[in-house]
């Protein structure tokens, strides 16, 4: 085969690749229900998107996080606000509402002394924001 047709060759296939795409990320919470951390992503003026760590549970089907000052400072500088990034066990979605909702911090607290052994430290720590994440309609099933 000439250098042409291993050229044809490769486009064919990528744009085979191309067409089928990945399969679309699809929101579960009470799939992920055991895993022990989600990323979110924020994007904050003069700095490039960063992904961090965080705990998070899952209550009546919804999933929460609980953060700590500076993730909560983050989520508020993003530029996205009320949209963050969120990726889990190797899914990732992009425009995930991140909607404040104090009157569940005490309930989100409970779960998560219930989930992780190490809250009995971690409690103790200032976390002035709960998040209930909710996919945006494009990220959704």
């Amino acid at each position: 085969m000439g250098r042409l047709g291993r050229t044809s060759l490769l486009a064919a296939l990528l744009g085979l690749m191309l067409a089928s795409g990945a399969p679309a990320a699809t929101w579960d919470p009470s799939a992920w229900m055991e895993r022990d951390t989600l990323d979110l992503e924020t994007d904050v003026p003069d700095e490039e998107a960063y992904w961090f760590p965080v705990w998070f549970v899952v209550i009546d089907g919804q999933m929460y996080v609980r953060l700590g000052s500076r993730a909560a400072g983050r989520v508020e500088k993003s530029k996205s606000k009320p949209y963050l990034g969120v990726r889990i066990e190797g899914q990732e979605f992009e425009r995930v509402e991140g909607v404040p909702v104090p009157e569940m911090a005490d309930a989100v607290g409970r779960a998560m002394a219930e989930k992780y052994w190490s809250d009995v430290f971690v409690r103790f720590f200032s976390h002035p924001l709960t998040l209930r994440l909710v996919p945006a309609a494009s990220a959704a099933p």
